[in-house]
């Protein structure tokens, strides 16, 4: 598996969990979800994406068509 799919395999997972904590806990966790959105945009435009360094850490491979994971 490559880093750019762990990426979003990890960001979609987060959306999820952060879902199910606003239904069972807390609407505060929205915040959670907002940050999570954040943090997709400005990877986009920066290239910074701190998962990528824990997933490359972990033996996922780096695509050769994803410059900026």
């Amino acid at each position: 598996m490559t880093v750019e799919n762990g990426v979003r395999i990890f960001a979609g997972t987060m959306i999820l969990i952060s879902v199910a904590l606003v239904y069972f806990i807390s609407p505060w966790w929205l915040l959670f979800t907002a940050f999570i959105g954040i943090q997709l945009i400005q990877s986009a435009f920066t290239g910074f994406c701190p998962p990528s360094f824990v997933l490359r850490k972990l033996g996922f491979k780096d695509d050769a068509s994803c410059k900026s994971c």
